[in-house]
């Protein structure tokens, strides 16, 4: 197992140069009516595939946001089953669904929900109260594919230990939406000494050359870990079969926010080299060995782009849809609410657009109409 010495461990994320007041536009997106066959396409209700703009260039977008549920004393399931804000969901629900063209994907990276529960029930009606507000939603009816990652939230308990239960409960609940791409993941057992099965919650697929590798990073039996074996397999494989383009997506992220940066500073990080940094280490390397563009993330509940240890892959935190914003040293450039947009070009390249609007004066919770969205970073994050 690889390690990283602690001089690339303490400079392995450089806090992304974000801010400007650049208005809101939506991305020019080129997408095709073609997935690979793990992933059948399903437009919308009409038929109409308004996220495609097929003019043969083979480019197309997709969008990464996490961690939107609610603090415990902001629940209130009387009024808001799903334990999520609101407000923030389904602005961005509003939002992606005006794109035009419209993106192919939008990737969920977990913490939707407040969780954290050792009742199966309660949790069932946390996320049935979620898939609630996302149906009544714009983006419900259009061909946007959602794609729900779990986050910690949703599968540990009261004692933050990921539980077999929750694992079911969240299959059971979300699996309409993770049925069309999920099912060739890890099984029980196998090369990374699994607890439980993790096909449908560890996976990849393919569209239009780009390999998208979804990851649960709490899996029972080892929490804050991803299954490093099967990853590298599924990545090696992927590579013969010609993918252009690799993007991790899981819940923590390999290398979270700086610890220092936080105020007051953490004594430790809270990302996948908390427990097993080792094994951590071994993944990014084979995210590195294969070019993968970047790993996205959520958890830290920050935006922040930066390069990850020993080379090329970005580590992008996407974890600001919504919940409590982290306290940290450089509020001013990276405490938004918003998403994040990569744009796969027909010319190789993927770009990187970070979308924010800022936290509304009067509360979290509270109205944000008074607050545009806005471009708060953008980047070319293609393999160099």
């Amino acid at each position: 197992m690889r390690t990283a010495s602690p001089l690339v461990l303490a400079c392995a994320l450089l806090v992304a140069a974000c801010g400007g007041t650049e208005p809101v536009a939506a991305p020019r997106i080129v997408s095709s009516n073609q997935l690979a066959p793990s992933a059948e396409r399903s437009g919308d209700n009409n038929g109409a595939t308004t996220s495609e703009d097929d003019n043969g260039s083979g480019a197309f977008s997709f969008v990464v946001v996490g961690c939107n549920r609610v603090d415990t004393p902001d629940t209130n399931k009387a009024v808001n089953p799903s334990t999520a804000n609101l407000e923030q969901l389904r602005r961005t629900f509003a939002e992606v669904a005006a794109m035009r063209p419209r993106p192919k994907f939008l990737f969920l990276a977990g913490d939707i929900v407040f969780g954290y529960t050792n009742s199966q029930p309660e949790l069932k009606a946390e996320l049935l109260g979620w898939r609630a507000v996302y149906e009544a939603s714009p983006l419900a009816g259009s061909d946007v594919r959602l794609v729900p990652i779990p986050g910690n939230h949703e599968v540990q308990n009261k004692s933050k230990v990921a539980t077999l239960a929750a694992e079911q409960t969240w299959l059971e609940v979300m699996g309409p939406y993770i049925a069309p791409f999920g099912g060739n993941g890890p099984h029980a057992g196998g090369a990374d000494g699994l607890a439980t099965d993790q096909s449908s919650l560890s996976y990849s697929f393919d569209y239009k050359g780009t390999h998208f590798l979804l990851l649960d990073s709490d899996p029972v039996g080892r929490d804050w870990s991803v299954p490093t074996k099967w990853v590298a397999s599924d990545l090696r494989d992927a590579r013969r079969r010609g993918a252009r383009h690799i993007f991790a997506i899981a819940h923590k992220p390999a290398y979270g926010y700086p610890a220092s940066q936080y105020r007051p500073a953490n004594a430790v990080g809270d990302d996948l080299g908390k427990v097993l940094p080792a094994l951590r280490d071994d993944f990014w390397h084979s995210l590195i060995d294969n070019h993968a563009e970047a790993m996205l993330a959520a958890h830290d509940h920050l935006y922040s782009r930066a390069r990850g240890a020993f080379g090329q892959t970005w580590q992008i935190i996407a974890g600001n849809g919504g919940s409590r914003l982290e306290s940290v040293v450089d509020e001013a450039s990276i405490n938004f609410y918003g998403y994040t947009v990569v744009r796969v070009e027909g010319d190789g390249r993927a770009m990187l657009t970070s979308y924010g609007r800022d936290v509304p004066a009067a509360g979290y919770l509270t109205s944000s109409s008074a607050y545009p969205t806005t471009v708060r970073d953008r980047a070319d994050i293609s393999w160099r």
